[in-house]
């Protein structure tokens, strides 16, 4: 049975505008609202930060991920640990998640960092989706030594036949991760199988960098879009990326 999603992956740099100025998770909302996506990818999501929260009036009772998600069924995954609070990746899925594992990539302890996968429950699918929300150093070698962790992790907790999203912010300006995850995985990107080239998506001002990413496996790319100006601006460092895909 075929079955249409979409996906939308997100830094959303902690809830706070680009420079830490402006609490703006709010307005996040509404803005992710207005993508009806069915999954979503989140990165830098603020478990709990008590300084900010006793500053900033509108800063929710709610854990972020749980204040984004709505009706959405969520899941964080808890990275960074510091004095005040902490934080790391987070899923937000319009169907049921079965099952969720968080699995530490960190490899030093100046960027600690996580893959978060989830198993989803499709309607009208016997066999569960998998999605892994990543979010990966900025050194190029510790990128490697990344992308072979995950290769390893989805090779020994996921099937080889099923249905996979990798997604996130991989930081990999040096654009190294899409050979190695279609050779490892049989990952394609979401945004070169529609439009040849990945896309930009750091600063979010005027997008150069392609850091951030969807990867697909047992799914064939309708639409893929960044997410720019009115309505986006000023809410995080990095743009938003969506896909509308179809599962085989």
């Amino acid at each position: 049975m075929e079955h249409t999603l979409k996906i939308a992956t997100y830094n959303i740099h902690k809830g706070m505008s680009a420079f830490n100025r402006r609490h703006v998770l709010p307005a996040l909302k509404q803005a992710l609202g207005g993508l009806t996506a069915d999954l979503v990818f989140l990165q830098e999501v603020q478990g709990e930060h008590r300084h900010r929260a006793g500053r900033h009036a509108d800063w929710p009772s709610q854990p972020q991920h749980a204040f984004l998600a709505g009706d959405h069924h969520h899941v964080y995954g808890r990275n960074a640990d510091y004095r005040s609070g902490h934080h790391g990746n987070a899923l937000l899925s319009r169907y049921p998640i079965e099952h969720w594992h968080n699995h530490d990539l960190s490899l030093n302890p100046f960027e600690r960092r996580g893959l978060l996968h989830g198993r989803i429950a499709l309607p009208e699918r016997d066999t569960p989706l998998h999605a892994l929300c990543v979010h990966l150093n900025l050194r190029a070698a510790d990128r490697r030594q990344q992308l072979a962790a995950l290769a390893d992790y989805a090779k020994a907790h996921i099937p080889a036949e099923a249905a996979l999203i990798v997604a996130g912010d991989f930081n990999d300006w040096r654009q190294e991760a899409c050979g190695y995850l279609q050779d490892t995985l049989g990952l394609r990107e979401a945004f070169h199988t529609a439009h040849g080239r990945l896309a930009a998506s750091f600063p979010a001002r005027m997008p150069i960098l392609t850091l951030d990413r969807i990867y697909l496996r047992g799914f064939s790319v309708q639409q893929a879009q960044v997410h720019v100006g009115p309505g986006w601006q000023g809410l995080s460092d990095h743009a938003p990326l969506s896909a509308i895909v179809r599962a085989h």
